[in-house]
């Protein structure tokens, strides 16, 4: 009996264990029918992690439950932006059909036309079929801008979170997003202090890095990371500018992304070409206050594009057009430098650390993290991170709240984490520090000017608190986006409208014809170099001639006029049949070189 109490009482014990030991739960583990949210973002798996969880937490202790963070990763923003407009046409258009209303052909360009204005139909004429396609793109259009209402219809994801201000602005043009509340209605101490202190401007140097719709949250400068080690072998001292890249001892030496993938690249890229007509107009002795007063009246005037107001000189538009082909003309030079294009920006500082590649083009967080994980066991740096001076504006990454979100709450909730100091401190803290993040180490710019030094006491007062937890030096005005955006003052007409056009024109010119390039590069190295040769350089830097001549002008009107398969097919072609030339030149005109020079060629 004694022994069957026995052996009875040990397996009440065994199965009462698990209860014994059992811990009370965590308030922030979620359970099925807590709040969800559903975010599309390009950030990497580091940054969706520290956001995910911090969040989590934050809504546990805002509102009793967690918060959970389902993440949707497709990609770069180019494939964010082609996802949510396929998906907000194909549910737009079944919501339509439930109607009983017939879908028109093309009622997806309709709907997502950023430039149409129902407001204004054009004079009258006796086409009725072109009046009837007008006023049906009017209807579509205006129905679709104004619902917001996952009931009707819903691309089923509720936030856009990271990218460039180019991206979201585009979406909003485009019907995607909406504002996540009234103007000047901002939940307390997320775009401004309780006091009224401004903590995130709507624009520095030029950028946008807020508007009504999305909200810049993290900064960045682009840049250049080099491996000094590599450089010493290849003989170039470190570069300062970009037009330091363009040197031909780099010669398969350069990572570069496709900036037809990667958003910060495309943006980086713009920020050679910008730099390039910023000192055109400076060289042709137009002095920054009077740009600020040319822009401004070209601004008020809104003449097409080209076209000045009166007492805006010729040779001003003609500084800035020039430019603009100089910078094309530069980056091209990188592209023939290229070792590979990669779809991956954070591929590039990787490899540079590793010595795949000498040198290349970065985000700030990504060349500052690789920076500082990549040093040698005593302490060598394998890669340095740095922004040209007066060679990059700071642009913000900001979140934007999409139209029909499901769970629209808790989304315009994350919205006012990301803003707050809990979401801010962990793009910049160290793990471990107080409120920072748990893992990862994110080596990013946080928006909020209370982060920065400030003569406002009680700015600078915040910015102690926060200057002995964060990764980078926030002081150092090499790092603090505050006093960077003081050093460069990007001019939207330049470069910003021919944003999506530069994209294509650099994958041909560089990517699709790029074997061609190098080639004629290679041969224009070998045989004397640029200076010496410079037909061939001439028919190098040739712009295309088809479907019409690409200049400034032309080249905003183009994706207007053509199909992009078409010109871009016309593009590479053109580009094709200009390095090869190119390269017969160099090999008929100029006489072999030799030595480090053309080693480094092969």
């Amino acid at each position: 009996m004694l022994k069957n109490a026995l052996i009875l009482g040990a397996a009440g014990l065994i199965v009462a264990l698990p209860f014994i030991f059992r811990r009370p739960p965590q308030v922030a583990e979620w359970r099925p029918g807590d709040p969800v949210v559903v975010i599309i973002s390009p950030h990497n798996e580091a940054i969706r992690y520290e956001f995910g969880q911090a969040f989590a937490a934050w809504h546990a202790r805002r509102y009793g439950r967690p918060a959970k963070v389902e993440w949707r990763n497709i990609g770069g923003t180019t494939e964010i932006m082609r996802y949510l407009c396929a998906e907000y046409v194909a549910a737009f258009r079944a919501w339509w059909k439930r109607q009983n209303r017939e879908w028109p052909a093309g009622g997806g360009d309709m709907i997502l036309d950023a430039k149409f204005k129902p407001e204004a139909p054009p004079e009258v004429v006796n086409d009725r079929n072109a009046s009837n396609r007008w006023a049906n793109k009017a209807e579509l259009h205006k129905i679709f801008r104004s619902t917001d209402d996952p009931a009707a219809f819903t691309c089923k994801i509720d936030l856009f979170f990271g990218g460039g201000s180019y991206d979201h602005a585009k979406a909003f043009a485009q019907g995607l997003t909406v504002a996540p509340w009234p103007p000047g209605q901002a939940p307390p101490d997320t775009l401004a202090t309780v006091d009224g202190r401004e903590l995130i401007p709507p624009k520095m140097g030029g950028e946008v890095w807020r508007s009504d719709t999305f909200f810049g949250n993290a900064l960045s400068t682009f840049g250049i990371c080099y491996n000094p080690e590599r450089l010493a072998e290849l003989g170039v001292f470190p570069p300062t500018e970009w037009k330091d890249l363009a040197d031909g001892r780099y010669f398969r030496q350069l990572g570069l992304a496709d900036p037809t993938k990667s958003g910060s690249i495309a943006k980086a890229f713009e920020m050679i070409i910008h730099e390039q007509c910023r000192r055109a107009v400076a060289e042709a002795g137009f002095t920054p206050a009077q740009v600020e007063r040319f822009e401004s009246a070209i601004a008020q005037a809104g003449l097409p594009p080209g076209r000045l107001p009166e007492g805006v000189p010729e040779a001003y538009q003609a500084a800035v057009e020039d430019g603009w082909l100089r910078g094309i003309r530069l980056v091209q030079k990188l592209g023939a430098n290229a070792r590979y294009f990669t779809d991956s920006s954070s591929k590039v500082p990787v490899d540079v650390s590793m010595g795949d590649a000498a040198a290349g083009l970065a985000i700030d967080f990504y060349g500052r993290y690789q920076g500082e994980v990549s040093r040698g066991p005593n302490g060598e740096q394998r890669l340095v991170y740095l922004t040209p001076v007066g060679g990059s504006s700071v642009s913000a990454d900001p979140i934007s709240l999409l139209r029909g979100a499901e769970h629209r709450e808790i989304a315009v909730r994350f919205i006012e984490f990301v803003l707050s100091p809990d979401g801010q401190k962990l793009w910049s803290y160290r793990v471990g520090a107080p409120g920072g993040p748990t893992r990862y180490a994110l080596h990013r710019l946080p928006a909020r000017r209370d982060f920065y030094p400030s003569e406002d006491p009680a700015m600078q007062a915040v910015f102690e608190t926060h200057r002995a937890y964060t990764t980078e030096n926030l002081g150092d005005p090499s790092v603090n986006p505050y006093a960077l955006a003081g050093q460069f003052v990007y001019r939207p007409r330049w470069t910003g409208s021919h944003f999506g056009i530069q994209r294509d024109l650099i994958r041909a010119m560089c990517m699709d014809a790029g074997d061609e390039l190098r080639a004629a590069w290679q041969a224009i190295l070998a045989h004397g170099g640029p200076q010496a040769l410079p037909e061939a350089m001439a028919v190098l830097e040739r712009m295309p001639d088809r479907p019409e001549p690409l200049t400034w002008t032309s080249a905003l009107e183009i994706p207007k006029r053509y199909d992009t398969l078409e010109y871009m097919r016309e593009w590479t072609v053109c580009f094709r049949q200009n390095y090869r030339m190119a390269r017969q030149l160099a090999e008929q005109q100029g006489p072999a070189k030799t030595g480090d020079l053309l080693r480094a060629a092969k």
